[in-house]
């Protein structure tokens, strides 16, 4: 056995991109456009990762039922080499930190389509410091 992916439908591939590639540091490793099926297969990974991929699933007609609770089937969780410089590129596109790193070992994020992401610090939590230290959540995670 060994895994693959893991999917998750999204509905605007330019803001997701910019989500995973630019924001969360993934890669694009290859693409399917499915003229017959009429959707896009992105599928991403981690710059030093050699296994699991995220598939990020575009359908070019929109559902009638907007896609909703991103939290169903749990998140998504990447390893980083400084969680609190991760939280403030983050933080500085936008993205909303849902959980802070208060902890120096573990923050959360969602994606643009609710996906949530749990962002763990490589090796030991760092020091406690602020603005993390004293930030509130944000949301659900």
């Amino acid at each position: 056995m060994k895994f693959l992916h893991t999917m998750v439908r999204i509905t605007d591939v330019a803001e997701s991109l910019r989500f995973y590639c630019d924001g969360l540091g993934l890669r694009e490793v290859r693409r399917t456009d499915n003229e017959k099926g009429r959707y896009t297969l992105i599928f991403l990974a981690a710059p030093d990762d050699t296994g699991g991929e995220v598939e990020l699933t575009f359908n070019w007609d929109p559902d009638p039922t907007p896609y909703s609770g991103g939290r169903n089937f749990g998140h998504l969780a990447y390893r980083t080499k400084d969680i609190y410089a991760l939280c403030a590129h983050l933080a500085g596109m936008g993205v909303i930190i849902n959980r802070p790193p208060r902890d120096g070992h573990m923050a959360f994020v969602r994606s643009p389509d609710a996906i949530s992401i749990e962002l763990i610090q490589e090796g030991e939590a760092l020091p406690a410091q602020e603005p993390w230290l004293s930030m509130k959540n944000t949301g659900a995670w």
